[in-house]
C-alpha cells in the first residue's frame, strides 16, 4: 500500500536534498582548495617519478623548454614559489574578508552566504594553496649530488610549478576585477535575485499539485504532539518520510511551519492523529512516530536558499531597509531593489497551485502540507518598504509600480485580494506624509493604474 505515492515522494524529495546539500557545500569555503591541495600533493609525487623515467629521452626541442638549472637553482625556484604564493592566498583571504565586511554592512548580514558560494573566490584560493602545496612536494624531490648519487632535478616539475605560478599571477589579477565588481551592490541584488529564481523553480518542480480532500479536525484529545529536539530554522522537509511514516502507522500527519520557519526546541513541529477514531496510541508506538518524524524536518542555525523561497525576499526587504534607514538615506538603491522585489513577487505568482495534502495510493490524505503562502510572502515585500519609505516620492511610487506589477500577473482571487488591501495599506501610509497637492494627484493615478490592473488585469 502507498509504494507508487512513496516513490513520488521520494523522487521529488531526493532533488530538494540534492538541492540542499549543493547549497551547503557551496557556502563553504575549503571544499575546493582541499581538493585541490590533495591533486596537488598527488601531483607533486608523480610528476618528479615520471620526470625521471622520461629524462634520458626527451627531444632536444622539448628539453629547451624545460628547467635547466642545478639543484640549487631547482630549490630557490620552489622556494620562492611556496612563499609568494602563501602570501598571496593571505592576500586574497584577507581581501575576501574586507569584502565580506563592506556587505554586511552595505548590503545586509544575510547576503554573506550568497557571497560565500562565488565560485571565483573558491577557484582562486584552490589555485593558490594548490600550486603551493605542489612547489613545497616537489622541493622534498630535489638531490643534491654525491660520489654514489647524480644529482636529481625534476625539470618537468619544476617546469609546471613555474607555469602554475603564472596560472595563479593570472587568477588573482580576475579575482581582483571579480572582487571589484561583487562589491556593488546592484551584483548582490542580482545574485540574490538568480538564487530565488533558481529555489522557486526546484520548488515548482518538485511540488504535489492539484486538490485533495482534507480529512476532518480531530478532537484535541486525539491530537498527538511531535516536538522539536532542538531550536533552528527550518532549512527542509522530507515529506517522502511523512508519507512513509504515515503509511506505515495508519496516521494523518501535519506539518506545522513552513520551510524558513524559527522553531524553538520542545515546541510543536507536527501534528498526527490516528486515522481510526477508535484505535489507542501507546507510549512505545508514540515514541516509535515521533522521533522520525521530528528527525524528517531538518533544522538548522540560519536559513537557506535551498528550499526556502521566501528568503530571498527577506534578503531583498533588509537591503532596501538598510537603503532607507537614516544613517544611509540611498532610496536609489531601495527602488532598485523593489524591481527585484517585484520581479521575484510575479515568479511566486505564477507558480501553480500548492496541493495541501499527499495522499496514498487509495487516495487517502496522509501528510498536510504547509504550504507557501503568498499573502505572506506579499507582505514581507511590503510592510518595511512602505513604513520606511513613505515619506520618498520616489520610494512611493515604485511601491504602486510593483503593485501593479504584480496585480497583474496575480491570477487567483486570493492573490489579487492581497494586492488590494496592500494598495489600500499604501494609500493610508501616503496620506499621513506631508505630500502637496501635485505628488498626492500623481499618486493617485499610480493608485488608479495599480488597481485597474489587480481588478481587471487592465494595464493603464
Amino acid at each position: 500500500m502507498g509504494d507508487q505515492a512513496t516513490h513520488s515522494a521520494r523522487r521529488n524529495s531526493l532533488r530538494r536534498w540534492a538541492a540542499t546539500v549543493r547549497e551547503g557545500v557551496a557556502a563553504e569555503l575549503w571544499p575546493l582548495p582541499t581538493i585541490s591541495i590533495a591533486l596537488a600533493v598527488a601531483l607533486g609525487i608523480v610528476i618528479p617519478l615520471i620526470d625521471r623515467a622520461i629524462d634520458s629521452s626527451l627531444p632536444v626541442t622539448l628539453e629547451r623548454l624545460l628547467f635547466a638549472g642545478g639543484p640549487e637553482s631547482a630549490r630557490s625556484v620552489l622556494s620562492a614559489i611556496s612563499g609568494s604564493l602563501i602570501t598571496a592566498t593571505s592576500l586574497t583571504f584577507s581581501l575576501t574578508v574586507v569584502a565580506l565586511q563592506l556587505a554586511s554592512s552595505q548590503a545586509s548580514p544575510r547576503v554573506l552566504r550568497t557571497f560565500l558560494k562565488d565560485r571565483t573566490v573558491h577557484w582562486t584560493l584552490a589555485v593558490f594553496v594548490g600550486t603551493f602545496a605542489y612547489a613545497l612536494t616537489v622541493l622534498r624531490t630535489v638531490q643534491d649530488g654525491s660520489d654514489t648519487i647524480d644529482p636529481l632535478v625534476p625539470r618537468l616539475a619544476v617546469t609546471l610549478a613555474s607555469l602554475l605560478t603564472l596560472a595563479s599571477v593570472v587568477m588573482l589579477t580576475l579575482f581582483l576585477a571579480h572582487l571589484a565588481r561583487q562589491l556593488r551592490i546592484e551584483t548582490t541584488m542580482r545574485q540574490v535575485y538568480v538564487e530565488t529564481s533558481k529555489t522557486i523553480e526546484l520548488v515548482s518542480s518538485t511540488m504535489a499539485t492539484g486538490e485533495v480532500d482534507l480529512p476532518e479536525w480531530p478532537p484535541a484529545e486525539r491530537l498527538e504532539l511531535s516536538l522539536a529536539t532542538r531550536s533552528g530554522f527550518i532549512r527542509s522537509i522530507d515529506r517522502s518520510r511523512l508519507l512513509t511514516l504515515a503509511i506505515k502507522h495508519d496516521i494523518v500527519v501535519r506539518e506545522e511551519h513552513p520551510v524558513g520557519h524559527h522553531v524553538v526546541s520542545g515546541t510543536p513541529i507536527a501534528r498526527w492523529w490516528p486515522r481510526d477514531p477508535l484505535r489507542h496510541v501507546d507510549d512505545d508506538e508514540r515514541a516509535e512516530i515521533n522521533g522520525p518524524l521530528a528527525s524528517a524536518i531538518g533544522l538548522a542555525y540560519e536559513r537557506t536558499a535551498s528550499q526556502d523561497i521566501g528568503f530571498g525576499i527577506r534578503q531583498l526587504v533588509d537591503i532596501a531597509s538598510r537603503a532607507l534607514s537614516p544613517g544611509v538615506n540611498d532610496p536609489t538603491t531601495a527602488v532598485h531593489t523593489l524591481g527585484h522585489i517585484s520581479a521575484t513577487l510575479c515568479s511566486i505568482a505564477d507558480m501553480p497551485v500548492q496541493s495541501t495534502g499527499l495522499s496514498d495510493d487509495d487516495d487517502l490524505v496522509r501528510v498536510i502540507i504547509k504550504t507557501h503562502d503568498f499573502v505572506s510572502l506579499l507582505d514581507i515585500a511590503m510592510t518595511q518598504p512602505r513604513r520606511y519609505g513613505a515619506s520618498d516620492p520616489g520610494v512611493v511610487e515604485r511601491l504602486f509600480q510593483l503593485l501593479q506589477e504584480v496585480g497583474y500577473r496575480a491570477q487567483r482571487p486570493e492573490q489579487s485580494a492581497a494586492v488590494s488591501e496592500q494598495i489600500d495599506r499604501l494609500e493610508a501610509s501616503v496620506a499621513a506624509e506631508m505630500y502637496d497637492v501635485v505628488e498626492r494627484e500623481r499618486f493617485e493615478g499610480f493608485a488608479k493604474a495599480a488597481r485597474a490592473a489587480t481588478n481587471d488585469h487592465h494595464w493603464v
